[in-house]
Parts: C-alpha cells; structure tokens; sequence
C-alpha cells in the first residue's frame, strides 16, 4: 500500500464506504441511495490515487478537486441515509467524522498546490 496519507485515508475510508452499501442493501434492502454512496465515496479515493500521478501541479489540484466535490456529495449521502434511518446516529457519526477528515485534507492539498495561503 502506498504511504500517502491522503491515498490511504482515502482508500479506508472507501472500504468502510463498500461495507456501509453492503450492509444498506442486505439488511434494508436499499439500493438507489446506497448506489450513490458507493459512486461517490469510492471516487474520493480513485481521484486521489490518479492526482498523485498528475502532470503538473495544476493537474494535480484539478483531480483533488474532484475528490473533494465526491467528498462533498458523500457527505450529502451519510446525511440523508441518517435522516431517512437507514443508518443509525453513531454510524453517521463515525463516518461524516472520517469524511470531513478528508475534506480538510483534500482542501490542504489544494491550496498548497495552487499555491494559496
């Protein structure tokens, strides 16, 4: 595994993304808000991963700004599957928690490779 932090956050916390829509769909048999969650909570990582081989610092920052707007939308997800009870409150918690980590790491990572303060 490769010892980027935000490649390795950003691939657990996909895993823990996999496991969530794997519970959604035998337990509660939800498949259209799961699928979505899946989508864009697996993305996150996958950008990451493909910044880390961009051709430019501008590529770069382009590519982990995808992930953050997949973070985003994950984070859109977590919230309405807590609202409508498919996952409950401490589950939520635990998973916006590790969602808005990567947020902050992806915002970082941006700023620093556009250059900003």
């Amino acid at each position: 595994m490769n010892t980027n932090p935000s490649v390795e956050k950003s691939f657990e916390f996909a895993i823990r993304i996999v496991n969530v829509y794997k519970y959604l769909v035998a337990e509660h048999k939800e498949y259209v808000m799961s699928k979505q969650l899946l989508r864009c909570g697996t993305s996150i990582g996958a950008n990451v991963s493909e910044a880390q081989r961009g051709q430019s610092k501008a590529d770069f920052a382009a590519k982990m700004s995808i992930a953050l707007k997949e973070a985003n939308e994950t984070g859109y997800w977590l919230e309405l599957l807590n609202r409508t009870g498919y996952i409950d409150e401490a589950q939520y918690k635990k998973l916006n928690a590790a969602c808005t980590s990567l947020r902050v790491m992806l915002v970082s990572s941006i700023r620093t490779a556009k250059g900003d303060k």
